[in-house]
């Protein structure tokens, strides 16, 4: 068992008392609102699907919106919402209604695969979005649906225009790399930065679970993308990365350029001392760690009308000091998309 949580923080004029065991402060929520996606990502979800939760078991936009208000009084300041791919759920505006009138939350964020974005990137910055993630693997319409296994006509420039003019701001773009399949690519991603506002960040591959082979031979190490980047383009600058952000890129930039380059390193440069996240799942599980085993049922006193707070100091004293993924223990998970990355 892990020891006691930490004593209170204070976080600008707030005082936290969501401390993990090793004295990290939480104030980050990503809340999976479905396990459902229209994409089936190689990387990312078994071609079949999975079996889908029933309704019954999804929280509802109403008790979502209670385990926020009840966390943050006690230092929850940044909700990310995810999936599955979070805008396949219908009326994602009113959720995103519920979280901006919460009294605390300073950032919502939503991350995406995008096909949406046209159509409900106005509706949903009008509800109090302030930002969102891209996932772009591929600029080449015929290699998005080979890796997304879907053809929906997606196309990342015009996603992330669509969220520029909505006024969602910053907009990043995701590219998980894979050797053979999308490295090849890294150039172009990074060229956009040169006239956009956007910050391109390249994540490391993860294998996991049950997935068509993903091997550790994929994996582009963050090193050899940017210096591939910087021999075709030019020097990167360290920073010149967004005002806001939550997560653990390190941000580089072109020079001249409007946005930036990051790079998220989960196989060769560990960031979980800086850890500042738990996860929600869909049906309601307080996950502490994406590849840790610890969970905490939080539906259940939910549904009971009990207070959260015991329980979230409970997950939080038995929140890992670091993934396993290194060591392929993934916490049970078959796929990525069961927890929303």
């Amino acid at each position: 068992m892990g020891g006691s949580v930490g004593p209170c923080t204070r976080s600008g004029d707030l005082v936290s008392n969501l401390i993990d065991q090793f004295g990290r402060t939480i104030e980050y929520l990503r809340i999976s609102v479905t396990d459902r996606c229209n994409f089936r990502c190689r990387y990312c979800m078994p071609l079949e699907g999975l079996p889908w939760l029933p309704k019954s078991d999804i929280l509802s936009y109403e008790e979502i919106r209670e385990v926020v208000a009840q966390l943050a009084p006690l230092g929850l300041r940044r909700i990310r919402l995810t999936g599955g791919e979070p805008t396949i759920r219908p009326q994602l505006d009113t959720l995103v209604r519920f979280i901006r009138d919460i009294p605390g939350v300073d950032d919502i964020a939503l991350s995406t695969n995008g096909v949406k974005l046209p159509e409900m990137a106005g509706r949903l910055a009008a509800a109090g979005l302030d930002r969102v993630n891209i996932s772009a693997d591929s600029l080449r319409a015929d290699r998005i649906v080979a890796i997304a296994r879907r053809d929906l006509g997606f196309d990342p420039v015009a996603a992330a225009q669509a969220a520029e003019d909505a006024g969602l701001a910053p907009i990043k773009l995701n590219v998980v790399v894979m050797r053979g399949v999308n490295d090849d690519e890294v150039v172009d991603f990074a060229r956009l930065t040169l006239d956009h506002p956007w910050h391109v960040r390249f994540i490391e591959l993860m294998p996991v679970g049950a997935l068509e082979p993903m091997t550790e031979e994929m994996v582009v190490p963050s090193d050899e993308l940017l210096s591939r980047i910087s021999d075709a383009l030019g020097p990167l600058s360290p920073g010149g990365g967004p005002a806001r952000g939550n997560g653990p890129a390190a941000y580089y930039s072109l020079a001249d350029s409007a946005g930036s380059v990051g790079v998220i390193t989960p196989m060769t440069h560990t960031y979980c001392g800086s850890c500042n996240r738990v996860r929600l799942t869909a049906d309601g599980r307080l996950r502490t760690c994406l590849f840790g085993d610890h969970e905490v049922d939080l539906r259940a006193p939910l549904r009971a009308g009990e207070p959260l707070a015991p329980f979230v100091h409970r997950a939080l004293a038995e929140k890992p000091e670091a993934h396993a993924l290194l060591t392929h223990r993934v916490g049970g998970l078959r796929a990525l998309s069961q927890v929303g990355g």
